[in-house]
């Protein structure tokens, strides 16, 4: 039987700089090697060794919408909140409604939010 493990997202941004800080900055990922070429791809490191990759593609239409998003589970939503708020960054629910957060049916908490390229990123948090 094959058996995986996730091991990177890979993402087309226009400003890879302002794309690593922006992630830097909301989510406190640590820059790591590019090890694979030297290309201007760069690497972050979430926990547990998973990375995303950002790969420069200036000129590149990224098309993007609220179903494509990657998802990441914190201890404390409110605290993030607070960030999203001290950075003036937007955030919604599932619904669109500005700054609002959601609950699922399973009891999951949870906010949506856009990096600079229209990326959109779920952060939640089980009750």
């Amino acid at each position: 039987m094959l058996d995986f493990t996730f091991n990177h997202i890979a993402l087309s941004v226009k400003d890879v700089n302002e794309s690593v800080d922006f992630y830097q900055k909301v989510l406190q990922l640590k820059e790591i090697q590019n090890t694979a070429s030297a290309s201007k791809t760069r690497w972050l490191l979430f926990n547990e060794n998973k990375q995303l990759h950002l790969i420069p593609r200036p000129d590149a239409e990224i098309k993007i919408n609220k179903a494509v998003h990657f998802a990441l589970t914190t201890s404390d939503i409110d605290l993030f909140i607070t960030k999203l708020n001290e950075l003036e960054i937007d955030y919604s629910d599932w619904r669109d409604t500005p700054n609002k957060d959601y609950i699922r049916n399973d009891g999951i908490r949870q906010v949506y939010f856009q990096d600079p390229d229209g990326y959109w990123i779920e952060v939640n948090c089980e009750n």
